[in-house]
């Protein structure tokens, strides 16, 4: 009799067995649907790439832009509110709720987690965590925001940091990890970003 198992040998049902082959078909339809994402990423023009990014589920608000060569996980868990700019080799994970709101700036390469593994569990379990970036946050070159955070209305996020816990409104945080270094001078913000950059 042939005993099916996990990735940990752990004896697997019919059943069991079953929901992990439909789930590893799944990941291979998905993996297809990211790699041409990756070339929807060097299209120069903004519209045409907001169109496509929308056919495949991104939620993206009026006059919002994704610059080139961006990366996703799971499109379908991505809403972007309206004259939002996310720079280029942005990554942006949607396998948990990633929601950024409306007239946020998002630098070059920053990226953008709502999932990572558990590194104390014994089989290496994954972890979600929704990430939510409120109205009129900068958030610099190299970021990295990591599962579960939330950045307050129109906080900064300094460049290279690395933010492992939520943000207050108006904070200016810095640092590996993030930690505050001060606060905006501004209190009611009410500007736009503007237009993209052409061919970016």
């Amino acid at each position: 009799m042939v005993v099916i198992r996990d990735r940990m040998g752990k004896p697997l049902t019919v059943n069991q067995a079953m929901g992990k082959f439909i789930t590893r078909v799944f990941n291979i339809f998905l993996d297809f649907e990211l790699m041409i994402l990756r070339f929807v990423g060097h299209i120069p023009i903004h519209w045409v790439r907001r169109l496509l990014y929308r056919l495949v589920g991104i939620k993206i608000g009026k006059s919002s832009t994704i610059h080139m060569f961006a990366n996703f996980y799971q499109p379908g868990g991505i809403t972007i509110g309206e004259d939002t700019i996310v720079g280029d080799h942005a990554f942006l994970d949607g396998r948990a709720r990633l929601i950024i709101g409306s007239h946020v700036a998002i630098s070059s390469q920053v990226l953008i987690y709502n999932s990572q593994h558990d590194i104390h569990s014994q089989d290496f379990a994954v972890e979600y965590g929704e990430v939510n970036i409120s109205n009129y946050v900068f958030i610099g070159p190299r970021v990295t925001i990591l599962p579960g955070v939330h950045i307050g209305i129109g906080a900064v996020v300094a460049a290279g940091a690395v933010v492992t816990k939520d943000v207050d409104p108006f904070t200016i945080v810095a640092g590996v990890p993030a930690e505050k270094i001060g606060e905006r001078k501004l209190s009611k913000p009410n500007y736009r970003i503007g237009r993209a950059r052409l061919f970016q």
